[in-house]
């Protein structure tokens, strides 16, 4: 069984949180190759993948839902689990009482479900360091945002989340688990 971990990262928020996903698949006896999206030459010799993406204004990053799009007749016969980094803080209820997570999903995943199928799906919260320069129109939007309503800086990154998932689809892949 050997699963491709692909992601797509502006920062390295969501990078991180890919390397974590490999690292856990890896100790719970997959292997486990890593690579952004635009590193993977092809699909084959892959039983599984785990995609994810950074996610900005509740969309993907062009690269990682061209990478599912091109490869969903190969996507949709093989078990997948996608993830989103993206919402900033701690707080799992916003002040209208909706889950951050749920509300947070990226609107390509609904699309996602009917080409490729996956077994699952998760939003993690991300990272936000408002020293790095911006990238993208969406960036510059949300710094433009940021002054007048300050976002949260720092990691929020829940790492005990992403193992618990992550040891979810080790089960899932019938591989053996091991909590921390």
């Amino acid at each position: 069984m050997t699963v491709l971990v692909a992601y797509a990262s502006r920062h390295g928020s969501t990078r991180g949180i890919a390397e974590r996903i490999a690292a856990g698949l890896r100790v719970a006896g997959v292997q486990t190759e890593l690579k952004h999206v635009e590193e993977v030459q092809h699909l084959e010799g892959f039983d599984a993948f785990v995609i994810g993406s950074a996610a900005y204004m509740f969309h993907w990053l062009k690269d990682a839902t061209s990478f599912v799009k091109k490869n969903r007749t190969r996507l949709a016969t093989k078990p997948v689990w996608l993830f989103s980094s993206g919402p900033l803080g701690t707080d799992r209820v916003d002040d209208n009482g909706n889950d951050v997570l749920e509300v947070s999903r990226p609107k390509e995943f609904d699309q996602f479900q009917s080409l490729i199928r996956p077994r699952g799906e998760q939003v993690f919260f991300g990272a936000w360091d408002p020293t790095a320069p911006p990238q993208g129109v969406a960036e510059r939007f949300v710094r433009r945002i940021a002054g007048k309503v300050p976002l949260p800086a720092g990691d929020f990154r829940d790492w005990a989340a992403i193992d618990e998932w992550t040891a979810g689809i080790a089960a899932d892949l019938g591989a053996r688990v091991l909590v921390g």
